[in-house]
């Protein structure tokens, strides 16, 4: 675990990472239980389920541990893993609020990449990742681990950045330079970033004498992913390594591998993530 520790330092300071686990630790602040419920809501609505009672739950690249904390929640036996160590510890943190001592929910620091790492750790009913294999740099080995630790008959949950084509490689550039600035010219580089739409969202609320909707996106700002405003701007704008997929190349890259599509949102996603929930054919070529 030190070994990661170290090099996940090591590419913040070179500037080839964004430290995301800083941005959860800030985020653990406004933590609140109407956020618990929509990751639990969120969960219950993609896996087409009630709950997760007797299921086993991986989640790879826990983040701020909400999702994690939410599937323990839900009833399942919960593992997370996660390469940034303030991640790690915000994920650590969730636990000791809510679940301290919990035997059913085991908590590690690794990587997405280390093929031999996720295939240590079994296999699962559940393997969930949220916007993260498109933040490791190789996001299609990435998504290649992701489906190791999958049961016959499981389920993989991710969601992965739309390809937009031209727009795309232009935020590309800007995460690229967010993070290879001064830590004194973040913000207000953040700031610039995402003038161009804050500009045409007052405007519009202005136009449509309405600026009380511009306020309240801010104020009332709530996500199914349950980050305030600030901080998801934070999250998008500075979230590097950056790639990007259609759900049609997600799609073939699981059909080959014998999984079966189940459940699909896209609708409106932009730049955001598409999220696709696969179920893994057994080893007789049929599902469960």
């Amino acid at each position: 675990m030190q070994e990661i520790a170290q090099q996940h330092t090591k590419e913040v300071e070179k500037g080839e990472r964004f430290e995301f686990g800083k941005n959860w630790s800030a985020f653990l602040s406004v933590l609140d239980d109407e956020r618990i419920a929509k990751a639990e809501e969120s969960l219950r609505e993609m896996l087409e389920v009630e709950d997760l009672k007797g299921k086993t739950f991986l989640d790879i690249g826990s983040g701020s541990g909400l999702f994690s904390l939410a599937a323990r929640r839900l009833g399942a036996k919960v593992f997370s893993f996660d390469f940034d160590s303030n991640s790690f510890a915000c994920t650590k943190e969730l636990k000791r609020r809510y679940f301290d001592g919990d035997e059913n929910w085991t908590i590690e620091q690794g990587s997405a990449l280390d093929r031999n790492y996720v295939e240590s750790l079994g296999k699962f009913d559940i393997v969930y990742s949220w916007g993260v294999l498109h933040h490791t740099g190789e996001m299609w080995k990435a998504l290649e681990n992701a489906a190791l630790p999958v049961a016959d008959g499981g389920k993989l949950f991710i969601a992965i950045y739309n390809d937009t084509g031209s727009q795309a490689k232009r935020w590309h550039w800007i995460k690229k330079t967010y993070c290879k600035l001064p830590k004194l010219l973040k913000t207000p580089f953040a700031i610039l970033a995402i003038a161009p739409e804050e500009g045409k969202a007052l405007i519009k609320s202005l136009v449509t004498l309405k600026p009380q909707n511009y306020v309240n996106s801010w104020t009332k700002y709530k996500n199914g992913r349950g980050m305030n405003r600030w901080y998801d701007i934070i999250d998008w704008v500075g979230g590097f390594p950056y790639e990007v997929a259609s759900p049609e190349e997600l799609f073939n890259f699981y059909k080959e591998k014998g999984y079966r599509l189940t459940k699909l949102k896209t609708k409106g996603v932009g730049l955001g993530c598409n999220e696709l929930v696969f179920e893994k054919e057994n080893d007789s070529g049929l599902l469960i």
